[in-house]
């Protein structure tokens, strides 16, 4: 148990410490890299808790997301590598202030409220696992699948539109 939990608390750190790096970083390019590895440590914090389907699938969603990401930057930035310096932060101090309210909020909530008793035997990570298949293929079906095809849909527009067209390519080499 103690194992368990230092690298919970080891992954939880470094998600924050990462987090923390996509907004210090002045590169999209490296604050894209901060991204996937503080969502990656959020992966191994459910791996940590014995929760290996939300982990993998944490794990596997980011690297694709960001992967694909990467090749967005590439195709429209003005900056292909992104490793100009660029300004990642917006409204500072209205940003502080949001920050702010909202920590010491979700800090009272913890603290404060009483969240009843701590569950004394869970399920194993099978049953967990089982559970969950079932919850997202009953009521949640059709969101997944809706939110799927929307992205699936905008990334298809993204690509048609930075691709030139072939007529456009071949009328222009001909002799």
């Amino acid at each position: 148990m103690t194992t368990q939990a230092f690298f919970i608390g080891f992954f939880g750190l470094a998600a924050v410490w990462f987090g923390v790096v996509v907004f210090r970083t002045h590169s999209m390019m490296r604050s894209a890299l901060a991204l996937l590895f503080s969502q990656t440590a959020l992966g191994a914090m459910f791996l940590g808790m014995q929760a290996e389907f939300l982990g993998v699938l944490q794990i596997m969603m980011m690297a694709t997301e960001m992967s694909i990401m990467a090749i967005f930057m590439v195709m429209f930035m003005m900056d292909p590598g992104g490793l100009g310096e660029m300004e990642m932060t917006h409204q500072k101090r209205l940003s502080l202030v949001a920050g702010f309210v909202a920590f010491t909020g979700a800090a009272a909530v913890a603290v404060l409220f009483d969240w009843g008793p701590v569950v004394s035997v869970a399920p194993d990570a099978a049953q967990q696992t089982a559970d969950l298949g079932l919850e997202l293929l009953g009521r949640s079906m059709l969101i997944f699948e809706t939110a799927g095809i929307t992205i699936l849909t905008a990334m298809i527009a993204a690509t048609a539109v930075a691709i030139l067209p072939i007529e456009a390519k071949t009328t222009t080499n001909e002799y």
